[in-house]
Order: C-alpha cells, then structure tokens, then sequence
C-alpha cells in the first residue's frame, strides 16, 4: 500500500498517470516476444465512492478472493470483503470504523483471515483476525504512528510478519497471541524522509525460506532468509529500478519468478530470479493504481486502487501466458 502518508498528501500524488510500451523490458530494453498476461478482463467493479479502494488480495482454497478494502481514503468505512472468483458475488466480512483503513490479509490453514488495521487510535491499531464463523477481534497491537501494511503468515502457521511502512520495521506476530516484536529494521527497509509521500518496506510475502518484501520509495524487491532459529538473515536485493513498487506475489509455491503491482506507474512488471523485469501489463490494458496481485493456477489476479479520477476501482484477471513467460 503506496499511498497513505495522510489522505491530501495521498491525493496529491496520485494523480500522476504514466504509460509504459506493453512487453517493454525494463533491464535490456528489449520487447517481450510473447504476450506473458492474455485475456485480461474486470472481474468485479468496487464503488470508489463507497469506500471500496482495494488495497490487498488473498486467493482462498475455494477460489474465492479476500480482499482488503481501504475505506478511510474515500472517507467512508473500510471492509474486508469475499469476491468469488467470476465476481458475481460478494460478502462483507467485516465492516472497520470511519478514518481506520484496512491494508494487508492472509489466511490461516484453519480458514481464520488476519488483515491489518491502520488507525491513530491505538486501541484499534494493529492485528486483526476474523476465525470462521466468529467475530473480529485484535490479535495485537502496533504503533499508532506507524503504518501497517503487507501482512503474511509463515508456513507453520505460528508468525505473522507484517511491513510497518513508516518505520521501515518488519514485525513479528505470534498467532497464538501476545505482543508483536521487532523482526528487522534496517536502512533498506526505511523510507526516503525526503521523498513526496515517504513509505518504506510495502509488501510482504513469505516465500520459500524467506520474507520477501518491497521498498516502495527505493523501488526495490527484497529477499530476507528466515534462519533455523526464525532470525532475519542478510538481505538480499533481488531487483531495483521499481519505481512504484506496491505488493506482489509468485507464479507459484515453488517458482521465485514475481508479479509486481507499480501503484503509481500503473503496470504489472514479471520479475526473474536473476533480477530481470519485464513489463506484462499497463493502463492500456484498464490498470488504474494497481496495489496488489495474486495468482491461482494460471489465473492473475490484479487490485486496481484507481486514485485517480474517474476511480473506476476494481478487480481484474487475466491469463498468464507460461509459454511467453519463458520465452523472454
């Protein structure tokens, strides 16, 4: 989530649109050969008007979507909604309090959904969960100065990692309960103090061994190991040059090949493991402030904020191409 310093600023910045050539690459300037995203459609339309800005995507064992509605940026409440996966239908989970924002979720084995609440109360700021067929309540506490953002859940299903974009912190949540501990903080998580809206560490995913994060205002794609004793081990920059950078998610459990979201350049870039960026999909295929992605079989799923007037907000797929996906 790229874009909450506080809501005029937010604006302000928003309102830069920029189009890139479809299938440019970004590290050799070369086209694509193939289209890697076809058949790119709306999935579900949100009422920006309404609240629905969507910040976050969770894919669901049903098929069915999670999604983080912001709320507080079109001042009006924010939701935690289930989209099925045609779009047809869609239920309200939970509804947050006016001026709060609800950014990162993640799902537990059990089926509990653990979303994070962005608020200057600080009795409301922090972790929440949603257990099946239960009510929300807080799992812990952040600081309300702080803004909680990209959210994941180890595979133990033990931690929660959560991005604290204006700390450049990566904290630590055990889910059985109690207070929430620093991970990491370090200089390549922190925000540029200079820059217009200065957000740091954005997404975050775990991923194969690792904590996986953006740096929103340094445009970069991180790998962080998780050691044997669940410490951070050395950072790693898997790429830069990511300007824009918001959330992201993998072609699959075991491949590092990323989809990333540029909020503010509205593109789709496809990141390698050797740190080679190609742009798949741009405001000409209706992209408006993508903030997340996610992918379910050969499914990609895209949030589109739509900071921007006219705010046409919504959910969006499209099929990836794998043979154009390895044919770079």
């Amino acid at each position: 989530m790229s874009k909450k310093l506080n809501l005029a600023a937010a604006v302000a910045a928003a309102a830069a649109v920029f189009v890139s050539a479809p299938y440019a690459s970004a590290a050799a300037g070369r086209e694509h050969p193939k289209p890697v995203v076809t058949d790119v459609k709306t999935v579900a339309p949100f009422d920006w008007s309404a609240g629905e800005v969507p910040e976050n995507i969770t894919v669901n064992p049903d098929s069915t979507l999670t999604v983080s509605m912001l709320g507080s940026y079109a001042g009006k409440r924010p939701e935690l909604v289930r989209v099925s996966a045609n779009g047809r239908h869609r239920t309200v989970l939970v509804t947050g309090v006016l001026g709060d924002g609800f950014t990162g979720n993640t799902r537990g084995s059990d089926g509990t959904i653990y979303y994070n609440v962005w608020s200057k109360d600080a009795s409301r700021a922090g972790v929440w969960r949603l257990p099946p067929g239960g009510h929300p309540s807080r799992l812990a506490g952040l600081p309300a100065d702080g803004l909680p953002n990209g959210l994941a859940i180890d595979p133990s299903g033990h931690i929660l990692y959560v991005s604290d974009s204006y700390k450049g912190t990566i904290w630590a949540v055990p889910v059985a309960g109690g207070q929430a501990r620093t991970w990491l903080t370090d200089q390549a998580l922190a925000p540029v103090p200079t820059a217009s809206i200065p957000i740091g560490v954005n997404g975050l995913r775990y991923h194969n061994g690792a904590v996986w994060v953006t740096n929103f205002n340094k445009s970069t794609l991180l790998r962080v190991p998780v050691t044997a004793a669940g410490k951070p081990g050395r950072i790693h920059q898997v790429t830069g040059g990511e300007v824009g950078i918001d959330d992201f998610n993998f072609l699959s459990a075991r491949s590092d090949i990323v989809f990333t979201a540029l909020n503010t350049q509205n593109k789709v870039d496809v990141v390698y493991p050797n740190g080679t960026k190609v742009t798949v999909l741009t405001a000409a295929d209706g992209l408006a402030s993508p903030t997340a992605t996610a992918v379910r079989g050969h499914e990609l799923y895209i949030t589109d904020a739509s900071l921007a007037a006219p705010h046409h907000a919504q959910l969006q797929g499209g099929r990836i191409n794998l043979a154009g996906l390895q044919g770079r």
